[in-house]
């Protein structure tokens, strides 16, 4: 048991952040994605304890992340949710012109992704925010590394498309 729980904090260390900031850019939430994130790693634990091995972590902690949204917005349709995301005590230590700036980026990012098809997000975010390799995002999304060539091709021309419309 130990040595699995090493294993997993490997596996939970190496990867925490890119599922986070991937399921941020889904939700355009801090405290859902920061639910939605433990939920997954939780989630990926109790499977690799039962299982013991994992053929491709990364694959299976996305495609739980990728679950655990599309319930998001399913039970988010079925409920109206007040959010306390905007309320804030400002901490004198932080630096809120640099907070802005990047807050600023996000936004922007969020809302340029938000007009693609969700696999063209999806591959973005893959590529360029994970920097994940074509190989990794193939066996992520259980596709040929030719086909993820494509989308990700078709992907940053629809994205060019969006940024500079003709």
């Amino acid at each position: 048991m130990a040595n699995s729980r090493k294993i997993f904090s490997k596996i939970y260390d190496e990867y925490i952040n890119k599922i986070y900031r991937f399921i941020f850019l889904k939700v355009s939430s801090q405290e859902i994605a920061e639910d939605l994130c433990s939920e997954t790693f939780l989630r990926g634990w109790r499977a690799f304890k039962n299982q013991r091995e994992i053929e491709n972590p990364p694959a299976f902690l996305y495609q739980i992340a990728r679950n655990l949204i599309v319930d998001f917005y399913r039970e988010r349709d079925k409920a109206r949710i007040v959010s306390t995301e905007n309320i804030r005590i400002i901490d004198p230590r932080v630096n809120l012109e640099e907070e802005a700036y990047l807050n600023s980026d996000l936004k922007q990012i969020r809302l340029v992704l938000a007009n693609l098809k969700e696999d063209y997000q999806d591959v973005i975010i893959y590529r360029y925010l994970d920097d994940l390799s074509i190989p990794e995002i193939a066996k992520i999304l259980d596709k040929s590394e030719g086909a993820v060539r494509v989308m990700l091709h078709r992907a940053l021309k629809a994205l060019k498309n969006k940024l500079n419309p003709v």
